[in-house]
C-alpha cells in the first residue's frame, strides 16, 4: 500500500524513530529513508561528526538539503527523521509542502536518555543528562505540531507501537 505522501517519523533522540519507521516501512511494503543515514551516505559523515566538525547550523543546512532531495522522490513512504530535523521550521514546512504526515512519537525523558546513555553513538547535543533533559524539554512544544501524537512507554514492545501507529494513520483515512 503506497500512501499519498510519505509518513515522516519524528520525535527526541532514543526514542525509536528509526526502528519504528523501519518496521512500518516493512510491514507498509514501503521504501524507507533514515535522513541521518542519507547525510551519512552523501557527506561521509555522522551527524555527530558534521555538528562537532562544522557546527549544528552547518549540519542543519546539510539535513534540510537532504530532507528536499528524500521528500521529492516519490518512490519513499516512510522517512525517519533526525531528533532535530523537525524542530527547523524549514523542514517542517517542506514535509506540510510535500503533503507529509508527520508522526512524533512522544517517548518519555528517562527512556530516551536510557537508550542514549547506553548507545555507542555521539550525541554532541545530548551527552550530558542535564544538557538532553533541557533539549527534550525545549523541543516538546515544537514536537506537539506533528499530526500524530504517539505515546511510547517503556514496556511497549516495537510491535505494539507499530501496531497503534498503524492505528492512528488508519483513524485519518
Amino acid at each position: 500500500m503506497k500512501p499519498t505522501a510519505p509518513i515522516v517519523i519524528t520525535g527526541f533522540m532514543g526514542c525509536g524513530k528509526s526502528e519504528a519507521a523501519r518496521a512500518l516501512a516493512n510491514r507498509r511494503s514501503l521504501t524507507l529513508a533514515d535522513l541521518d543515514q542519507k547525510i551519512f551516505d552523501q557527506t561521509g559523515r555522522t551527524a555527530a561528526q558534521l555538528i562537532t566538525e562544522e557546527s549544528e547550523p552547518a549540519f542543519r543546512a546539510i539535513e534540510t538539503k537532504m530532507l528536499r532531495e528524500l521528500l521529492l522522490n516519490p518512490a519513499i513512504g516512510v522517512i525517519a527523521l533526525g531528533g532535530g530535523a523537525w524542530i527547523t521550521a524549514e523542514n517542517r514546512e517542506l514535509i506540510g509542502e510535500h503533503n507529509g504526515l508527520s508522526v512524533w512519537l512522544d517517548a518519555p525523558f528517562e527512556l530516551c536518555w536510557q537508550r542514549i546513555a547506553t548507545a555507542a553513538e555521539d550525541r554532541p547535543l545530548g551527552r550530558t543528562r542535564k544538557q538532553a533533559e533541557q533539549l527534550y524539554r525545549l523541543r516538546r512544544p515544537v514536537y506537539q505540531l506533528a499530526t500524530i501524537h504517539l505515546p511510547v512507554q517503556a514496556h511497549e514492545s516495537l510491535e505494539t507501537i507499530v501496531t497503534r501507529l498503524e492505528a492512528a494513520l488508519a483513524d485519518l483515512s
